[in-house]
């Protein structure tokens, strides 16, 4: 059984999503119908409206999945009239340069995919968007904890109480291979108004009223 495997078909854990056909099931931590990709990027935009270039940052080996990710986010950047792109980086050097050559100009913006590599670099991630006035949006909530400006992405606590119930099943006799894998279906946002105010920016009031939590 696992909780949170980004990619369980394509690393050879199950024969499908719908059918998984062995003995493993369980949880992906991404939902390949979703455009969470180019939610990020709204959510860029509708927090910081001065933004005009936008860049997703990964690091390819640790994200073979961010083709679900990316398609969604560049259709956005088109619909909004926005320059986005996706800037691979592997390592700290390359975060420092790809956070440098956003600000270079005014009207930078920054999101981050999940992915380990961003996981483990998160707080030189989080200390450049400060250091440079980038508006960031995150993946996960602990980005805001430790000062992001905004975090939106799955509820991984979530996908672990679910995944308790896979558990009661197949210690009843359910086969794992007749129990689908499945996808996030609830999702957080944090946003830290502390760090909002060291930018410079106002918060929308609608913005705010959707957030599960703020940080003050």
């Amino acid at each position: 059984m696992f909780a949170q495997v980004s990619d369980p078909v394509g690393s050879g854990f199950v024969a499908s999503l719908a059918r998984p056909g062995g003995n493993v099931t369980g949880f992906t931590n991404i939902n390949i119908e979703s455009s969470i990709g180019g939610k990020w990027l709204e959510l860029v935009k509708e927090i910081a409206p001065t933004v005009r270039r936008i860049a997703i940052i990964y690091n390819p080996p640790t994200a073979p999945f961010a083709a679900y990710y990316l398609r969604p986010f560049e259709a956005a950047g088109t619909a909004y009239g926005l320059q986005a792109s996706a800037v691979a980086v592997h390592s700290d050097l390359d975060i420092e340069n790809a956070f440098a050559a956003l600000a270079r100009e005014p009207g930078g913006g920054v999101v981050v995919l999940p992915d380990t590599f961003t996981g483990v670099h998160r707080e030189q991630i989080v200390s450049l968007a400060a250091r440079y006035r980038l508006p960031a949006v995150y993946p996960f909530r602990w980005f805001a904890e430790i000062g992001g400006l905004l975090s939106y992405g799955i509820d991984s606590d979530d996908m672990f109480r679910r995944a308790g119930s896979y558990v009661d099943r197949v210690l009843k006799g359910a086969k794992p291979a007749d129990l689908p894998v499945q996808a996030p279906t609830k999702y957080e946002m944090l946003i830290n108004l502390k760090t909002a105010k060291a930018l410079g920016l106002d918060v929308p009031p609608t913005l705010l009223a959707t957030a599960d939590e703020v940080i003050e």
